[in-house]
Order: C-alpha cells, then structure tokens, then sequence
C-alpha cells in the first residue's frame, strides 16, 4: 500500500507537507478516489490505512463500510460500525448505519421493526440534537407511521410513541424545525382535537425557543469548514479561524441560550465536543478543556475516558498525561496515576529528565521521601537523566531533612558528571551560598571556569563577581572582574586592560536599584555598544577597490589620476533596485552584480567631469548608517573651497541630467521648468552676476533672495565669504541658475 502512495504526484498538502508526509491531505484525498476503483481485497489496506492515520474523518469510514456494503458482507460492516460510530459523532456515517440497519432488518418482519426502532433510539441519542438532523427525525416518523397496529392497544401504543417523538423533535434547533411543527399540528388534530389544543399550546412556547436558538446557532456553524481534515496544527491562518470557530461554538452551548434542563444542556455540550475533536483531533488544548469540562460538571468518569482516550491520540503529549495524573491523583486513585507516570516513562521515546523530577515529586506527595530517593537511585542509570534530576531531588532533600549533608552529597556526585553545565554549577554555588559556606564556593568557581570554555563560561563569571561583591573585599572583586575580563577577551576580541563607567554602575548596583538614571544606563549601553564596534573597525574596509577613506587634506586631479580613489563608495552590492512592475518572485542578484561591475566606471567618468562633485565627496566623512550628521554636513558645504561653474559654450562637461520616471507628472513640471530656464539664461548674458540678474517674478523666490541679502549685510566682516557663499548656493538653488557650488 506504500507504493500506491509513492506512487502518486508529489503535491503539497493543506498542512503544507509533501507526499512523504504522514498527514498530506492532498495525497489521502487521492488515494481515498483510487481505492473506490478497487475490489474489496486491494482496497482495504489503504482503507485502512487511511482511518489509521485520520481516525475521525467520517467520510473515509463511510466510503470504507460502504466498500463492504456493496459486497453484501454483514459481518465485516457490523465490525468497522463497531470502530467508528460513538468516535466518529458524523451525522452522514450514521445515516449509512441506519440504512444499513433497517436493510438487514427488512426481511426479518416484527422482529426486523422492533430493531430498527431501536437503532433509531440508539441514533438520535446521540445525533438527534445536530442542526442538519431534521430529515432524520422526519424519517423516524415515517418509520413509526408504517408499523401494524392490529389491534387499538397497538393502535394507541403506536400514536403515544410518534407524540413522544415530534415533541423531541420541535424542542430541537435544527433546520427543518418549522416543517416538523406543522407535522407535529396536523397529527395532534388528527388524533383528538380537543387534547391537540393544550398540547400544542404547551409546545408552542418551546418551539419558538428552539426557532430563536436555531437562528444564532446557524451563525456559528456556517463559520466552520465541515470537510477539513483533522492534522495537527501548522499554525495556519484558516488552522487559527477555524479554532476560533469551534471556541465560540462552544462557549454558545455552554451558555444554556435555549435554557433547557442540565442533563439535556450537558448532552449538548458533550456532542459539540465530540464534534469538535472530529476536526481538531491533534490539539491538546481541546482534549483537555473537554476533560476539565466533565470534572466540573460532576462526571469524573466521564473526565477519564475522555483523558484516555487523548492519551491515544497523542501519545507524545506529557501535557495531557500530567493533567490525566493529577485528575486521578486528586480524586485518591493513586495506583492509576502511577501507573500513567510509569507509561510515560517506558512509553515516551523521547522522555525528558522533567518525567524523572515530576515521577519523583509524585512519589514523595504520596509514599514518602524514602521511595523518591529510592527512584533518584534508579533514575541516575537512565540515558535520559540531565542535570536538572539531580539539582530537583537536592533541594527537596534539602528542604524536607532540614540537613544539608544529603543534598551536598547529591550535588557532589552530580559535579563529577555535569562540570561542562553551567546551569548546573550556578545551582550548586547558589545552594552553598545559602549555607554560607564562602570556602567551598569559591573553590567551586575556580574549578568550574579552570574547565568551562570562555564561550559557555560568561554567566559563571558573573555569578562569581556578584559572589565576591557579597563575600569578597576590594582586591577580590577587582581581581575577579580583571580575570573576567581577559577570559572573555578572548572570546569577542575587546580590550582586557581598559576600565568603563559601565563596570562602577554594575560593581555598585543592588537588585533593581543603580547609581544612576535610567537615562544614563541607557547612555553606557549605546557607548559599550559604539566601542566594541570601533575595536572590531580599526580601519573601514574598502568596498570596491581596496582603497579607503583617505587623510590627504586635499584632491590632485590630474589626467592620469583616477578621481574615484580617495571616495568612499556605498555598498553597492547590497542595494536592491526598485521597480514598479518588478514581481516578487524575480531574483534582484543579476542586477546587484550590474550595479556593482557599472558604479566604478560611472562614477569615474562622473568625477572626472565634475572636478567640484570630486571635492564635495573628498570633504564628506564617513558616516556609519543612513542618517549624516545635517550640522556637520552643512559645514562642510560652507567651507568647501569648490571651483566655480565654467562660463561660455565651450563645450565644458555639464552634469548630466537625471530624467524623472515616464509617464509622472513630477518629470513633466520638471521638463517644462528646465525650458523656461534654458530660454531666460539665453535671453541674459552668461557673465551677468546673481546680484545684477533681474529678480524672479515668483514671489516665493522673491522672498528667499530678499532674506539671504538681509542676512549678508548684517553678517560679519569676518563671516562675510562663508556667507556669501552660502547665499550663492541658495540663490542659485532658487533661481534656477546653475552654479558650481551646487553642482
């Protein structure tokens, strides 16, 4: 049967797994159509199979029993109804087992109708209360309708059994509710007249109730998808809905809105449940909010069997065993949950040291120290004993003798195994340092870190400093932290020899109490922070030619030099270009490589012609990250020494133009601006100043030229060249004209 799965396409499920995987829906749905073109024989090991590994999808036992149905084989029928009926509450699987019932009964005349009315009782107990389950009442009716009555007893018997039955039905929120009501009218009246107007005035009542229920049931059951599959859980977004769904579908039913009877509201309560678990088989929560549920509401059996029925169904959940242990153990049946503890301990692959300390404790709550002891012996010699086993079992000995020798001895044993743990040295040095045993502590410390590596040792060393601020004097603890220091040196690569602020505020701190503000804490963190980072970065790395950031206070251009060699470049590799039709799945490696082959050389030619772009990006620091210092960028502009713009039409290299996205409206304002300008400075002479230039008849423009020429004149003799080049660059921004200190 394997290789008929492996046999088909390998498509990812709803739970996003491929064929391999154990619940692919996609692949169980296939193989489910392939075993319906199959004889009896070759198809019920995928049958099987399938319900194996999805015990509660209806539709798989129902396609299952009907496969035997069609061959007429009773027994083997009889046997899977025995399988999947009270686990698998679908009201389709059960509708095949009542027409599969009254088939066999049939022929078999008084006898045959005397068990199927009773296989209909059997049904509508437990499904009779689902919102589809009108068409199966309506043919219950019609069943009873047809049986002989040959004499008036049977006669009466029979009427009193068909009233029994629509005055269950009409008190049921379900679809067909209204059209039974009508039945429910029209046989009263056919029967006595009389008697049918005050029972029918009794119902009434109760109809309308189930009408009004039915409404705002009917809300909450379009919101769930009632042909999922039950998986476990991927964390989906339909996954979560549909939890969401079944959580407020039964916080509906257990708010009694129909304000029935609390047996009836229970039995409510528990089919919803049922129903749930058809879909949300693999959710833990569910299984125990269902268990939790009974317990509360008084059926504790009921709590058992739902807990040992989860334990079935996932098997891997210690979750579910410690809630079906602590059930038993609360209610005095100690035998059952130790014998859950000791399933999970043989049963569990996977079994973690926490079973050990919980199995421990267990046995200590209720037979005594000496049996837990007893077990921590045994539980030593088990692979899966961690450290944690031994630290639990040490304290509680050490808190429940009130002796600290047993515990120390515990301790010890455990140092000679787990000396590579840190966790488990900070729990040994924390229990001597409760016995104020200094001594044995630091001969600890000093044994653990002479062994631990400097990547694991960091929580020791602290631990070792805190102890020294409580025990040490001075000289110890600035010997401590110095060893602690040089240790992790080695490690990060940080200086060992210089001291920071940072270790007074630590040295000096109790609790939640420091020598300081939190926003000066927050200070020293940014600098350590900017000071690991600057011993990392001696010297910032060049990113495309090898050459950094020069020191040279000036720029030579010469024909022979290359322009770009003092610039540091951005990093061209990392940028992602942007584009409005570029689609998510395209892979943007290509053009980083463009980008990174075309930057030198554009950029080369770039500087080449733009002597005064070259001087600007000379003068630039090197900024880590996106955001410049504006202040410090704006000096550099002012006191750049920058050549002014060629005049004449010589043919001088002009910056080359930057065209704006076709189709933008911004491109075409800019297009139409740089028309108007290229006409006005051919009107105007190219020698002509910035102060002889007509003024512009923008009134914002107007405005700026006005403020920079008031600036100007009240600055400074000494301030008056910074100034005015200020202002030139300002003006020229404005105006339109094109100057060298804006290029």
């Amino acid at each position: 049967m394997q290789a008929r799965a492996d046999a088909l396409p390998n498509q990812p499920g709803a739970n996003g797994g491929a064929l391999g995987d154990k619940y692919n829906v996609v692949a169980a749905e296939a193989l489910a159509r392939k075993a319906q073109k199959l004889s009896i024989v070759e198809a019920v090991p995928i049958y099987e199979q399938l319900v194996a590994t999805y015990p509660t999808v209806a539709k798989f036992w129902k396609q299952y029993v009907e496969a035997y149905m069609a061959v007429n084989n009773d027994d083997a029928v009889k046997q899977i109804f025995s399988r999947c009926l009270l686990g698998c509450q679908h009201l389709l699987l059960w509708r095949c087992y009542i027409r599969f019932i009254r088939k066999v009964n049939d022929r078999r005349g008084v006898e045959g109708q005397e068990e199927t009315r009773k296989a209909y009782d059997f049904m509508l107990s437990y499904v009779g209360g689902d919102i589809g389950s009108g068409p199966v009442w309506m043919e219950y009716i019609t069943f009873l309708k047809t049986l002989p009555a040959l004499n008036p007893q049977e006669k009466s018997h029979r009427m009193t059994a068909l009233r029994k039955v629509y005055q269950r039905a009409v008190v049921t929120p379900m679809h067909h509710v209204d059209q039974l009501w009508k039945d429910y009218e029209n046989f009263e009246n056919s029967v006595s007249r009389a008697l049918a107007k005050s029972l029918i005035s009794e119902y009434q009542q109760k109809c309308n109730s189930a009408r009004a229920v039915y409404r705002e049931l009917k809300k909450f059951v379009d919101e769930i998808d009632w042909n999922m599959l039950a998986v476990p859980p991927a964390g989906s977004h339909k996954e979560e809905m549909q939890w969401i769904a079944w959580k407020r579908f039964l916080a509906f039913e257990k708010g009694n809105p129909q304000r029935i009877d609390n047996l009836s509201a229970d039995k409510r309560i528990v089919y919803t449940y049922e129903q749930c678990l058809m879909y949300l088989y693999h959710y833990p929560d569910v299984w125990y909010d269902y268990a939790t549920w009974c317990a509360r509401a008084g059926s504790v059996d009921l709590a058992v069997k739902v807990f040992q029925r989860a334990v079935k169904a996932l098997p891997e959940s210690e979750m579910l065993r410690y809630a079906y242990a602590e059930l038993e153990e609360s209610r005095g049946a100690i035998q059952a949950a130790k014998k859950i503890y000791e399933a999970l301990l043989q049963e569990c692959d996977n079994a973690s040291g926490l079973a050990h300390i919980q199995f421990i404790r267990f046995l200590r709550r209720t037979e005594g120290l000496e049996a837990a002891r007893k077990y921590f012996i045994d539980a030593r010699k088990s692979p899966n004993c961690t450290y944690h086993v031994y630290v639990a079992y040490a304290k509680m000995a050490f808190c429940l003798d009130k002796e600290p020798k047993v515990a120390h001895n515990v301790f010890e044993a455990g140092i000679k195994i787990f000396m590579h743990e840190p966790g488990y040295i900070l729990e040994y040095a924390d229990f001597l340092s409760r016995l104020n045993d200094d001594r044995n502590s630091r001969a600890l410390f000093e044994r653990a870190l002479s062994s631990l590596p400097p990547e694991k040792s960091d929580e020791v060393w602290k631990a070792f400093v805190r102890f020294e601020q409580q025990y040490g004097d001075l000289n110890s603890i600035l010997k401590v932290e110095q060893r602690r220091k040089e240790a992790l040196a080695r490690e990060d690569g940080s200086s060992a020899t210089e001291s920071s602020l940072q270790d007074v505020v630590s040295r000096y701190s109790f609790m939640d109490i420091w020598p300081c503000s939190s926003k000066d804490l927050e200070h020293l963190s940014r600098q350590e922070l900017l000071n690991k980072d600057v011993n990392k970065k001696v010297e910032k790395p060049a990113l495309f030619n090898g050459n950094g950031h020069s020191g040279a206070s000036g720029l030579s251009l010469t024909k022979n030099s290359t322009p770009a060699a003092n610039i540091s470049y951005p990093e061209a590799s990392q940028t992602t270009i942007y584009g409005a039709r570029q689609t998510p799945g395209n892979n943007s490696s290509s053009l980083n490589v463009n980008i990174e082959t075309r930057s030198t050389n554009d950029l080369d030619k770039l500087l080449k012609s733009a002597p005064a772009v070259a001087m600007f990006l000379k003068n630039l620091p090197v900024v880590e990250g996106p955001a410049p210092d504006v202040d410090v960028l704006l000096s550099i502009l002012l006191q750049s020494n920058l050549p002014p713009r060629p005049t004449g039409g010589s043919g001088n290299t002009q910056m080359p133009a930057f065209s704006a996205p076709v189709g933008s409206d911004r491109g075409t304002r800019d297009s139409q601006s740089g028309k108007r300008k290229q006409r006005d400075r051919q009107e105007d002479d190219e020698t002509t100043t910035i102060q002889s230039a007509p003024l512009p008849k923008d009134i914002f423009k107007i405005r700026q030229i006005q403020k920079i020429q008031k600036a100007r004149s009240a600055t400074s003799q000494t301030g008056s060249a910074s100034a005015a080049s200020y202002g030139s660059a300002s003006v020229s921004l404005y105006s339109g004209e094109r100057s060298g200190s804006t290029s």
